[in-house]
């Protein structure tokens, strides 16, 4: 199979540096998804066949939907054991950093990832920060999972892809595609798709673990969103929903019932970029997703501290959900237009 993922320079490197048995820690980014979680349980249970001692560190926990993966159970998060997981980084000889661009992603592991010395990227978001020793990036792939698999194979390593490996890496393409239907999607993706099937992967009950998986309360908080805070802007080409504060508490949110909301708006007809402001922890988390040729990472990276995949980005405002909400309804129209259908 080919590995557009891993360039022959960098899988040299690493070969090199797994070269014999290490201490190996993986962190991923702040709330992590299924991409994060899958990349990180995905190569460790790689790794650990491979005879290395590996830890997978998060910077919180995962939503509930996420906590049945292989190897989750495993993991130690830093909300929970802050100075354990400083002290497994940096005690670990080489420190993986998994589907995130920028070493703020992290949060609160933020000092203790810095101050590795020996760092390997795997990531596909744009513009990675040049912070790895190693560094495999590419923003063409769908998932990080995807480049975890790629890589693993380069090095020689495809044995050792378990069915707990792959069914982490599985669940990581899935949802990063949006179950196979995004623009990233490409032949070689549902390559490495079928690979994972064949080395024991269950899409049936990956996509019943994370689809149907739903609280009573999520359910109800995903209708009111809908029914009462879904808005179609002028023109008729984008919609916002904005969940406050007291929206959040009033349906008992738990983290990951907002998963998924955004992509609602799409399905509207007409509509090609949808908006969920989220009003959480004194900040208003923005997450916009957009069809054909509309960049909103770009979008978001001017006006809201944001960035990610021109089809899918997220970004944040310290300002008053109201005033973000106001900002946003003014910017969005000169942005559409500049970006016609």
């Amino acid at each position: 199979m080919a590995h557009p993922s891993a360039p022959a320079a960098q899988v040299a490197a690493l070969a090199d540096l797994l070269r014999s048995p290490r201490r190996i820690a993986l962190v991923t980014h702040f709330n992590p998804d299924g991409d994060a979680v899958g990349s990180t349980t995905g190569l460790a249970a790689v790794l650990s066949a491979e005879g290395h001692d590996v830890q997978v560190i998060l910077p919180n926990p995962a939503p509930r939907n996420l906590h049945w993966m292989p190897g989750y159970g495993e993991a130690i998060d830093h909300i929970s054991a802050p100075k354990a997981c400083a002290e497994m980084i940096a005690s670990a000889d080489l420190l993986f950093c998994l589907d995130f661009n920028r070493q703020d992603r992290v949060e609160g592991l933020e000092a203790a990832v810095r101050a590795h010395p020996l760092k390997v990227l795997i990531d596909h978001h744009r513009d990675p920060d040049d912070f790895a020793r190693v560094a495999f990036s590419d923003v063409k792939a769908s998932s990080t999972c995807q480049m975890v698999h790629d890589v693993v194979d380069a090095l020689g390593m495809g044995k050792s892809i378990n069915a707990d490996a792959a069914n982490s890496l599985y669940t990581g393409i899935m949802t990063d595609s949006g179950s196979f239907r995004f623009p990233s999607t490409t032949p070689h993706t549902l390559r490495v798709a079928a690979d994972l099937l064949e080395r024991g992967a269950k899409p049936e009950s990956i996509h019943a673990a994370i689809m149907d998986d739903n609280s009573l309360e999520r359910m109800r908080l995903i209708g009111f969103a809908l029914s009462e805070r879904l808005e179609m802007m002028p023109g008729n080409e984008a919609t916002v929903i904005a969940l406050s504060k007291e929206d959040h508490e009033r349906f008992h949110y738990s983290p990951g019932d907002t998963e998924g909301l955004v992509n609602y708006g799409l399905g509207i007809r007409g509509v090609r970029l949808s908006v969920l402001l989220a009003e959480r922890n004194g900040l208003v988390k923005l997450s916009l997703r957009s069809k054909g040729k509309l960049p909103v990472n770009e979008f978001l990276a001017a006006h809201f501290e944001g960035g990610g995949h021109a089809n899918a980005a997220g970004g944040k405002s310290t300002l008053p959900l109201a005033v973000t909400v106001a900002k946003l309804k003014m910017e969005l129209p000169l942005f559409l237009a500049k970006h016609p259908a």
